[in-house]
């Protein structure tokens, strides 16, 4: 398709037959980059899905530091700080699941938007885990044990809400691919996924708080030990080699 322009010669008419109409070209483009060596698919999804992961845990950290700042007016207590815990080391460990699930995924839009979705779930969990602080000199008291209690059906349901689209793909996956269903005959996959969502539903819902705070401590020590255990993994495997 020739340009409606008349470009001078060293000019590449692809940006004005996109714009004119015809996608087509553009889209060749977009595969020639991806697939040509410069980046692989997995890079070019996961600079979308990393960085959108990345404003969830900025956003915890940016409301520890607001509700710091104003410390003089909160009452901490302990509940509110855990859950802060409990979604950063989800996050990480969906950063974590990326690599595992994704790395051999094809250029997708379909696979941009799962990310979005996904990533947006997060991120609204994570905004809401600590309390908006208003501007200084507010006299309001805020209690971040009421806040738990207040927020935490929204947070753990966003939490639960972005595992079952993760596992819902690796389920598929495990249907279509035999890789991903060797892995899926894990017996620990499958009791460690109904101790997470038994857990994150039990300390969304349950109407006794003592349940609650439990179920809480519960996946957030699971949590732990899944970091604990890749840690033994990584010194029994004698770390990393020093760059040269």
């Amino acid at each position: 398709m020739s340009c409606a322009c008349s470009p001078p010669p060293d000019r590449d008419c692809t940006a004005d037959a996109t714009f004119a109409g015809d996608a087509a070209p553009f889209r060749s483009l977009v595969f020639s980059e991806i697939g040509g060596g410069r980046m692989s698919a997995f890079e070019f999804f996961f600079s979308f899905y990393g960085l959108l992961l990345g404003l969830s845990v900025a956003e915890l950290v940016g409301g520890f530091a607001r509700v710091l700042h104003e410390r003089h007016r909160i009452r901490f207590g302990w509940l509110t700080p855990l859950l802060a815990v409990f979604v950063a080391m989800d996050v990480a460990t969906f950063w974590s699941q990326a690599w595992v699930i994704f790395r051999g995924a094809p250029f997708n839009l379909s696979l941009l938007f799962l990310g979005l979705v996904v990533a947006a779930t997060f991120y609204v969990a994570a905004s809401v885990t600590f309390p908006r602080v208003t501007a200084e000199g507010v006299s309001d008291r805020i209690d971040l044990d009421e806040h738990f209690w207040a927020h935490r059906r929204l947070v753990f349901s966003c939490v639960m809400v972005a595992n079952a689209i993760v596992a819902l793909v690796f389920t598929g996956l495990a249907a279509a691919n035999a890789g991903f269903a060797e892995l899926a005959t894990s017996p620990r996959l499958w009791i460690g996924m109904a101790i997470f969502i038994g857990g994150t539903a039990t300390a969304a819902f349950a109407p006794w708080r003592r349940v609650a705070v439990s179920a809480l401590l519960v996946v957030l020590l699971y949590s732990a030990w899944n970091v604990a255990r890749s840690a033994a993994s990584l010194i029994a495997a004698g770390g990393w080699s020093p760059p040269v």
